[in-house]
């Protein structure tokens, strides 16, 4: 664990962890304020029993996490709690919708809560290993298991790319030459990403550089439409979502730091 900082209160393990500690607080407090479901949660079908209840329960769970993620003595509680909570999340609602959602709908929200439960994977990897409680889940073949499923995660942002094509190719900035071009790059080079690190080649290099891409896309396409004109609800949620998966991608591209950048195959 290095970069851990020990014998204080705030413990900081990377820059991706303070990154992704402070995303979830804010998620937490959105979600408290909006009293609905953040981008992490969303969609959960209208309907649902106590599902206000479930509203508060996951801005909660996203607030204390985060907190509890910056202090040595709960970083592991936190981050287990979080983990759990996403593989629940997962399980009930993610899956469901690869079943009754569009293609595209349906694997985006599977995608985007495999690269958040990665992220969390990763930090319990990292903060509950030598316990000896949950050596299964903390091991370094966990950490494998976690940057896995983040590579299957960024697969279906790729395909976005490609079924969207005007969609996204309309996001590309005015003084970019060759949008439709853009949006075939950029999402080839996510699915490109995704697949090298399930194989395990060159996966520091292709986690840094996917971390890199959402980082770039959020600069350059929703901070300028932010700033030029008034967003729907819809863009909003698509600007923080984009955050979040930046912090997540950071954590998992940080579990990488004991590796070359070009080594063919991760340790």
């Amino acid at each position: 664990m290095n970069g851990l900082t020990k014998g204080r209160v705030i413990r900081i393990a990377s820059p991706g962890h303070a990154a992704f500690a402070l995303m979830m607080i804010a998620l937490g407090v959105l979600g408290l304020i909006k009293r609905d479901f953040t981008v992490v949660w969303a969609p959960v079908p209208k309907g649902v029993p106590a599902r206000e209840a479930l509203v508060y329960l996951c801005a909660l769970v996203s607030l204390g996490s985060g907190v509890g993620l910056l202090v040595r003595r709960s970083a592991a509680i936190a981050a287990g709690v979080l983990l759990a909570l996403l593989v629940l999340w997962l399980a009930v609602w993610r899956v469901r919708a690869l079943f009754l959602a569009s293609l595209v709908e349906g694997t985006w929200s599977f995608g985007e809560t495999l690269v958040m439960i990665a992220a969390a994977w990763v930090l319990f990897a990292w903060f509950g290993r030598g316990s000896g409680r949950f050596d299964l889940l903390t091991g370094h073949q966990a950490v494998r298991i976690a940057r896995v499923l983040y590579g299957l995660g960024l697969i279906p942002f790729g395909y976005a790319h490609f079924a969207y094509l005007k969609v996204t190719a309309d996001l590309v900035p005015r003084w970019l030459p060759w949008h439709v071009g853009w949006a075939y790059f950029t999402g080839a080079t996510f699915i490109v990403a995704g697949v090298a690190i399930i194989i395990g080649v060159f996966g520091r290099l292709a986690a840094a550089l996917s971390a890199l891409q959402m980082a770039l896309f959020f600069l350059l396409v929703w901070i300028p439409l932010a700033a030029t004109r008034s967003l729907s609800a819809f863009q909003w949620g698509e600007f923080v979502a984009n955050l979040a998966l930046i912090a997540a991608g950071w954590v998992v591209a940080d579990s990488y730091r004991e590796t070359s950048w070009l080594t063919p195959r991760g340790r």
